[in-house]
């Protein structure tokens, strides 16, 4: 039977010690968090920067596809727009050449690309017509607006550079006002729109 003098008293020492370690073990945890968050932050910024970045939609210029409001991810990281194909959604920095459209703070446009390099482009009636092929599709909005004339009928796309229209071809500003975009202002290519209607809602393009 044990004694109560070989029972070890638990003395204010004794808390002392097991306070203070218990204390370290926090501390350690906190930073550790801080840590973890720092780099989450870092990566988040990276990301941002290099690999994907996210837009708001202020027009309807590309309704129905894209919608007043719309939150868009633009991949930046693996985009090369020599690898671009028809009828994929950019965004590039607004041309030089936009004079006519130009609206206070944005600086960056969203359009879908319908001319590459080399393509012929040409009008008839209310069709725009790429090598021969009338484009059409889902989100071609009519009324179809202007004609393409007004920079040159038939148009051939020169090398470097990437013709775009909007979706809500009446109501769109593109390069049917101010030409073709260099390949080089292109930011990047749309791959998903996040946010619509003030909720999530993915939408794969």
């Amino acid at each position: 039977m044990t004694s109560v003098d070989e029972v070890a008293p638990d003395t204010p020492s004794f808390l002392g010690s097991r306070h203070q370690a218990r204390r370290a073990r926090v501390t350690r945890a906190g930073f550790q968090w801080l840590l973890v968050t720092a780099v989450a932050v870092a990566l988040a910024v990276v990301l941002r920067s290099v690999a994907f970045q996210a837009y708001s939609i202020p027009s309807a210029s590309m309704f129905p596809t894209l919608q007043v409001g719309d939150r868009i991810l633009v991949q930046k990281l693996f985009f090369n727009w020599h690898d671009l194909r028809d009828g994929e959604i950019v965004v590039f920095a607004r041309p030089a050449a936009d004079t006519m459209c130009v609206v206070p703070g944005e600086n960056v446009l969203v359009k879908r690309v319908v001319g590459l390099p080399g393509q012929r482009i040409y009008s008839s009636g209310n069709g725009v017509f790429v090598n021969g092929r009338e484009l059409s599709g889902p989100y071609v909005v009519p009324p179809l607006g202007p004609s393409i004339a007004t920079k040159g009928d038939p148009f051939t796309v020169p090398a470097g550079d990437v013709y775009v229209l909007g979706d809500n071809r009446a109501n769109s500003c593109d390069s049917r006002y101010w030409g073709p975009i260099k390949g080089s202002s292109i930011i990047g290519k749309v791959d998903l729109v996040w946010w619509r209607d003030g909720r999530p809602e993915f939408h794969w393009l």
